[in-house]
């Protein structure tokens, strides 16, 4: 562990740099709130988010606004389009809330603030971890928004049954390419503004998390049915008014713990890849 004498200053830039953090957070959550990319919770657990980025360092912060920026961006591409395809079976659309914010970013800010209290190799892998946390959220982000617009009808990643839009652990030929592109997007951002060079591992990385969200989600993923409609859904009540009942996976595992799990996954993946 770093000294009392060391440990002061480094909480001192951190606390700087969260202050400054806050505020173009706040700015980034105020145009992304009325544009429909958060809701109210999301637009406040995005500010905490990128608070806590930015205390670790300013380039960890820009990685994060590149990062979301991208996903805003790829949300929005063909919205319409997507809600058609997916209307009444993700268990949320539209605006992210505070846990699908923290669910995807969570794990990539507590890291990053780790890494500089521990000695130089942990915060070097704490660092790749942060990344592999990320890249494994951009990799899902990336297999969902644009697999379920050019991907046409999915199929199991288990059965290879082919399975509505929008359905936990489907996959397509374009998700999957997405998929790849979207980790190592955010792999190489990460390496062109001054953090851990990294890609070939970080892509793996946020490739085999998104991959575990893709199981999960066609194993233990809560799957429910609407008896009224007679269609397959992740929603507790159905765009019908009707409440669903459980018919697979666990009550417990929703689709923000898949994530959540997801974003570990990559973290852990990441961080032992690096110490091999």
């Amino acid at each position: 562990m770093a000294s009392p004498d060391v440990m002061t200053p480094i909480a001192s830039l951190m606390l700087e740099r969260a202050a400054a953090g806050t505020v173009a957070a706040t700015a980034i959550a105020l145009v992304a709130r009325p544009l429909g990319s958060l809701s109210t919770s999301g637009a406040v657990a995005t500010i905490v988010v990128g608070s806590a980025s930015a205390a670790a360092g300013w380039n960890w912060g820009a990685l994060l606004i590149v990062y979301f920026v991208a996903a805003m961006l790829l949300s929005r591409l063909g919205r319409a389009e997507k809600e058609r395809l997916t209307g009444g079976v993700v268990a949320k659309g539209g605006a992210r809330d505070a846990t699908q914010v923290i669910a995807n970013g969570g794990v990539f800010a507590a890291s990053v603030l780790l890494g500089p209290f521990g000695p130089g190799p942990f915060g070097v892998t704490m660092g790749i971890a942060a990344l592999g946390a990320l890249a494994a959220s951009s990799a899902d982000t990336w297999a969902t928004e644009i697999g379920t617009l050019y991907g046409g009808t999915p199929r199991s990643m288990l059965t290879f049954r082919r399975l509505p839009s929008g359905t936990s652990g489907a996959v397509s030929v374009i998700g999957s390419l997405a998929m790849v592109a979207g980790a190592a997007f955010l792999a190489f951002v990460a390496k062109g503004i001054g953090l851990p060079d990294a890609v070939g591992i970080v892509t793996a990385a946020g490739v085999a998390g998104a991959i575990a969200d893709s199981l999960l989600g066609a194993t233990l993923q809560e799957r429910r049915w609407c008896s009224a409609c007679e269609k397959a859904s992740e929603r507790r009540v159905h765009d019908c008014g009707t409440p669903t009942a459980l018919i697979g996976g666990r009550e417990w595992m929703d689709n923000d713990l898949v994530n959540l799990i997801a974003t570990f996954i990559g973290a852990g993946v990441a961080a032992v890849l690096a110490n091999l």
